[in-house]
């Protein structure tokens, strides 16, 4: 055993350990920085105090921050094949006679593309960009209506939720930019906040997220769900297997996307 590290040097080695995996259970800190649990807690409790991390049962994720609001464009390049394994899965609970509000974004995009043409559904939906990519649904496929927010493809304001207010669903499935247990689901706009606060508001069912991997310890500007709000997760095969333990201590099911190939 070498000479004990400082502080300093512990919580530098921490951080550096968050930057490159994004997530870490005590027990490996330990090990890496040769030290006790209470140590350990004590470096943690630190860090979260000072945003760089938050602390999960038994570890700890990295504090992402998500600012601005990338181009849908931009945001289709990310993990685009785990986003079509997520739409796939996600799409798959929706059952016959629902009522689905589905919210914008690329991932809830890939939710829409893969409901099957025939199913006997009612889908409302603010994603102008799904109804490009659609065609003839088949299913009944209805429009909030609103202002169009040309960043994300989407509709917002008071007609959004006007027309919100005039149904309930059974399920909404919303994507988000950023999830983690303190901060619950965010996003980074007001305007899409306030729509995905009204769906879940008018939703007497389960409430259904869906986001890849990395918006997992992210945390964007405008909150729209707790984490005990959530009912499922759908993600992919890169979320890492302690935080779908801390998922379930929350009572929120992680469902894993995998492709049937491998």
């Amino acid at each position: 055993m070498g000479k004990p590290l400082i502080p300093a040097q512990r919580r530098e080695r921490i951080q550096e350990y968050l930057t490159v995996h994004q997530i870490v259970r005590t027990a490996d800190l330990m090990d890496l920085l040769e030290t006790s649990e209470a140590t350990v807690r004590r470096d943690l409790e630190w860090l979260e105090k000072k945003g760089i991390l938050e602390r999960t049962h038994g570890g700890a994720i990295l504090n992402q921050r998500v600012i601005f609001e990338q181009e849908y464009q931009q945001r289709a390049q990310h993990f685009p094949e785990e986003k079509r394994l997520i739409g796939e899965l996600a799409a798959s609970l929706i059952e016959e006679g629902d009522i689905v509000f589905i919210n914008s974004g690329t991932t809830a995009t890939q939710v829409l593309q893969h409901i099957r043409r025939d199913s006997r559904i009612t889908v409302f939906t603010n994603n102008v960009n799904a109804a490009l990519e659609l065609g003839e649904p088949g299913f009944h496929y209805y429009f909030t209506g609103g202002e169009f927010q040309s960043r994300s493809n989407s509709l917002a304001g008071r007609f959004a939720l006007d027309t919100l207010n005039l149904v309930f669903a059974n399920k909404v499935i919303l994507g988000v930019d950023g999830i983690s247990l303190k901060h619950g689901c965010t996003v980074p706009t007001n305007a899409e906040a306030e729509v995905v606060r009204k769906m879940i508001e008018r939703t007497k069912g389960q409430v259904i997220v869906v986001a890849d991997h990395s918006k997992w310890g992210a945390v964007s500007n405008f909150p729209v769900a707790s984490i005990g709000e959530v009912d499922k997760f759908v993600t992919d095969e890169g979320f890492a297997k302690p935080a779908i333990e801390d998922l379930a201590e929350h009572s929120v099911e992680a469902l894993i996307a995998k492709n049937a190939g491998v």
